[in-house]
């Protein structure tokens, strides 16, 4: 839990700080950076913390997203600045996780993207968490 901790507060240093992406993030809560460290975990595995201490759920992240326009620039600048700050902080560098890792990313920002512009979220408020795992897909996809 500690590394998802570090790479997404050190990451969101970044965003915003970030030309592109400071705009979008400039009013994140402060909880937003371990919400989203406990989200990813969680999905990777970890403990719970999302969908029990933080009372979060697969509908509400995607919720997160609606109608922020997210374009495809944005969420490229996404991906990047978090692979960039995994090797800084030496995230797990071997081929198994950091292929899972990388499929996550992409999987789950093209998502952020399709539900950013739209208004109302597709997804049933008890939808399970997603998984990801080591070459499975980990969840639904609602167009």
């Amino acid at each position: 839990m500690q590394t998802f901790e570090l790479l997404f507060s050190r990451f969101y240093d970044k965003v915003l700080k970030d030309d592109l992406l400071a705009e979008v993030f400039k009013n994140m809560s402060p909880e937003h950076v371990n919400h989203v460290a406990h989200f990813v975990a969680e999905v990777f595995g970890g403990p719970k913390l999302y969908s029990s201490e933080d009372g979060g759920s697969h509908a509400q992240m995607v919720g997160h997203h609606i109608g922020k326009m997210l374009t495809e620039e944005k969420r490229r600048r996404w991906v990047h600045l978090l692979l960039q700050t995994a090797d800084e902080i030496g995230l797990k560098s071997d081929p198994e996780f950091r292929s899972a890792f990388v499929g996550y990313l992409e999987w789950g920002t093209r998502i952020a993207v399709i539900n950013s512009i739209i208004t109302e979220n597709p997804m049933n408020a008890e939808e399970p968490m997603p998984k990801w795992g080591w070459g499975e897909p980990g969840g639904p996809y609602i167009p």
